[in-house]
């Protein structure tokens, strides 16, 4: 096999140039490559990124990114905007951000993200009983205010 040094594509021995750079430049043997300090095509990073899950809205996907790149877990955030489409398949018409991770981190990327979502129901759980205890109080408040005349 001979390669091109300048973008790496591999070809076969009786290819003489490039045909993939503009300007054609000769092909080299896979020691001329090694020799000059370049992979070849099969020695490339061979990573490949898959989907760990999706985010419905921006706070959302700016939360699991920043919690993948704590993890130190490569991502690659894809934002999406349905349109028609998606209307006509799937009825959605929402954004949503999708979250790809190397395969080999898969399995980590998506339990961290439900995890982060987990988390995030019981904070609003929380923060809907509180502005519920709130407002009962208040109420509690108006009805003594009203309920008892003035003393004079």
């Amino acid at each position: 096999m001979r390669y091109c040094s300048r973008c790496g594509s591999e070809f076969q021995d009786s290819v003489v140039n490039c045909t993939d750079c503009p300007t054609h430049p000769p092909l080299v043997s896979s020691d001329e490559m090694r020799d000059r300090g370049l992979p070849l095509p099969h020695e490339l990073d061979q990573h490949r990124f898959v989907k760990a899950g999706i985010a419905e809205d921006p706070v959302t996907a700016q939360i699991f990114e920043d919690v993948l790149n704590e993890r130190r877990i490569p991502t690659i955030v894809r934002p999406g905007r349905s349109g028609v489409v998606d209307e006509l398949t799937t009825g959605n018409l929402l954004p949503w951000w999708e979250f790809l991770v190397p395969d080999k981190d898969q399995a980590r990327a998506a339990a961290l993200m439900e995890q982060v979502k987990i988390q995030g129901l019981a904070t609003a759980d929380e923060a809907g009983r509180a502005a519920e205890e709130e407002e009962r109080e208040g109420e509690l408040e108006r009805a003594q205010e009203h309920a008892a005349p003035p003393a004079f």
